[in-house]
């Protein structure tokens, strides 16, 4: 099989520790040629792990995008609000495009990258990675059966985890939307994606409820310092404590998260930059402005609604959808691989075990990279699971629910995404 060849832009937890290592798991089909990434440490500890020499090492994406074209595709994994230009002129440059998601925080760049990509005639895919799951393969091809009959409702929830939220979206990368993006679209449009897909028609009408209401300052307990480790008496019984969560919580190493608080992670350097670092902070006195918790409701222009709700007060992350129909209903838990189809008609119940793969989004993240990766090697020519034109639906499906939200308002998405037909 042809070797696909890549530059990664952005060697952050995303792009050097869930897609790179694609490179590593099957070198013959995928090498990462060039990385581009401002920080010193992970540059150089990502060019010495993927033996990339220092010619194709990049502090600015810039560079390397003004070089003649020497790979097959760009890996864009940048912050959110950093994807639109180096997405642009990989498109310009005749590479194809992987994006993480979300692919821009701008309506009218989701929009531009859309036709830059149909006009250079390029591959821009999303990293919209539930999709390539077997647990949500599995609904589809159940749904695709007409196993449940039509189709009319869907019950979608999200448990972030109240550890991964602290940790995200109080005191990381993904906390105040002024910096990122509202959490509705920079941790849900995946599940918005997912919504799309499975209805099997396009967003007609969205609304949406949410706030953040404990993460606040005056939830603070009395006398908490603003960071943890300054004597807090509060240690013992707060479930936020970062010094216990980050060299405790199995979570912290088997999610890689204790590697946002320090490229080396041994307990003193860890405990260093707690001290005074972004995620010591206490919860309580972050700049955090994003919603805790957020419904949206939807209706699809085939006449299939939804309700989807995101909340960050649960004890695991974990997916669990109810999709009913007027035959039966398929009820499912992602993380467990646990899929119930119950019939109207029998009386029958059947209990499907999905193999769950190791890896991030169980699984999914592998998955949608061999598929990327198959559809570069044939530039671009096959079936694809999704197109950037069903991304951006999803996308902009998110900003009419923070519209919703904000102005307590139902959006007709239709006249949203400004489409005449």
């Amino acid at each position: 099989m042809y070797q696909v060849t890549a530059i990664l832009i952005g060697a952050g937890l995303r792009g050097a520790k869930a897609y790179a290592t694609y490179a590593k798991e099957y070198p013959a089909n995928f090498r990462i040629k060039a990385v581009a990434e401002p920080n010193d440490v992970r540059r150089e500890s990502f060019a010495k792990e993927y033996e990339i020499s220092d010619e194709f090492c990049f502090k600015d994406y810039k560079e390397v995008l003004e070089r003649p074209k020497f790979a097959d595709c760009v890996l864009v994994c940048t912050q959110d609000h950093e994807h639109f230009e180096p997405v642009m002129l990989a498109l310009r440059k005749g590479y194809h495009v992987l994006c993480e998601k979300p692919m821009s925080v701008e309506r009218e760049e989701m929009l531009l990258m859309e036709k830059a990509a149909a006009e250079y005639d390029r591959v821009l895919s999303v990293c919209h990675v539930l999709r390539y799951s077997p647990f949500f393969k599995k609904i589809k091809s159940l749904l695709q059966e007409e196993i449940i009959g039509k189709l009319i409702n869907i019950r979608h929830t999200e448990n972030v985890g109240f550890w991964h939220y602290a940790h995200s979206f109080v005191r990381g990368n993904w906390r105040n939307k002024e910096l990122s993006c509202p959490i509705i679209m920079a941790k849900c449009c995946h599940d918005l994606d997912i919504l799309l897909w499975l209805a099997g028609s396009r967003c007609s009408k969205i609304q949406s409820f949410g706030d953040l209401t404990f993460f606040r300052t005056d939830n603070a307990p009395n006398e908490a310092p603003k960071y943890c480790m300054d004597g807090c008496p509060h240690m013992e019984s707060c479930p936020y404590y970062a010094p216990r969560f980050y060299l405790e919580h199995p979570k912290a190493v088997e999610d890689k998260l204790i590697y946002a608080v320090s490229e080396e992670i041994d307990s003193d350097r860890v405990m260093e930059k707690l001290a005074s670092g972004p995620y010591g902070r206490c919860v309580f006195y972050c700049d955090n402005n994003v919603c805790d918790h957020q419904i949206v409701n939807i209706e699809f222009e085939n006449g299939v609604r939804a309700d989807f709700t995101m909340s960050a007060f649960s004890k695991e992350c974990f997916r669990e959808i109810l999709l009913m129909g007027t035959k039966g209903q398929i009820w499912g838990n992602m993380e467990k691989g646990e899929i119930i189809v119950d019939d109207f008609v029998s009386g029958s119940r059947t209990n499907i075990q999905v193999h769950t793969p190791e890896g991030g989004h169980s699984g999914s993240d592998t998955a949608m990279m061999r598929e990327f990766t198959a559809l570069i090697a044939n530039d671009g020519k096959g079936i694809r699971t999704t197109d950037v034109s069903v991304s951006v639906d999803s996308h902009l499906m998110a900003l009419a629910a923070e519209e919703s939200r904000q102005y307590a308002k139902i959006i007709d998405f239709r006249e949203f995404r400004g489409r005449t037909s």
